[in-house]
């Protein structure tokens, strides 16, 4: 049996994950997805990193799944608990000291997102529906609405205070049909950044909403895998 815990992105609802939970203990696997403060003006990366370590306690070889701006929480966490793999899946990989608000240029994530509608043919102007939940079931994106918190302004300020990344294996797994964050820039930013290629699955942005059993899939997989 393998411990799964699951950081959602912005806005922090543990609900993003409750389509792969239940698919990964149908499995055999503990998965916990954990619910972070997002919407409190107060509670920055620190307590976001508290909540995860928290929900890990005293597991060991845990394997970390980030989603989104989850990528910002990981490295904290696994300089302070026992983590046997991270994967990141959509996810902003960060680098040693920068922001959240920084790394959108730094990345030149708003251009490449612009550039992905011009040539598919979708709007370049955000809305949720185009770059959320243009492959989310219907009746999982009605749920989802009631589930949806603002994220506070405070993440994005606040330098992501780690040194390194840790000597675990690391793996990034890649929405093909993602418009917020386009296929091709995550790899660019996988290679640039971590020395990783990236795993391609079905879906978008919300992955775990929109193709779960691929996902989990993919988790179950790479969890033994041992390479990274």
């Amino acid at each position: 049996m393998t411990t799964f815990v699951l950081i959602p992105g912005a806005g922090g609802a543990a609900w993003y994950w409750n389509r792969v939970v239940p698919l990964l203990e149908r499995a055999g696997h503990e998965a916990i997805a954990v619910d972070l403060p997002g919407d409190d003006p107060d509670a920055g990366l620190a307590a976001y990193g508290d909540a995860v370590v928290g929900a890990i306690g005293a597991r060991k070889d845990v394997v970390l799944v980030a989603q989104s701006l989850g990528g910002f929480t990981a490295p904290l966490v696994c300089a302070r608990a026992s983590v046997k793999s991270l994967v990141f899946v959509n996810a902003m990989i960060p680098l040693p000291g920068e922001t959240a608000g920084a790394w959108w240029d730094a990345t030149g994530a708003p251009a490449a997102r612009r550039s992905a509608a011009e040539e598919h043919g979708y709007t370049v102007d955000f809305d949720i529906e185009t770059y959320f939940l243009h492959d989310v079931p219907k009746d999982v994106a009605e749920e989802g609405a009631s589930q949806v918190r603002p994220e506070a302004d405070i993440v994005f300020g606040e330098p992501n205070r780690f040194d390194a990344w840790p000597n675990v294996p690391t793996f990034v797994v890649v929405g093909k049909d993602d418009r917020f964050f386009p296929a091709a820039f995550q790899a660019k930013v996988a290679r640039d950044r971590l020395g990783k290629d990236v795993r391609e699955i079905a879906g978008g942005h919300l992955v775990a909403l929109s193709n779960p059993e691929g996902l989990t899939d993919l988790l179950i997989e790479l969890s033994g895998s041992g390479r990274g």
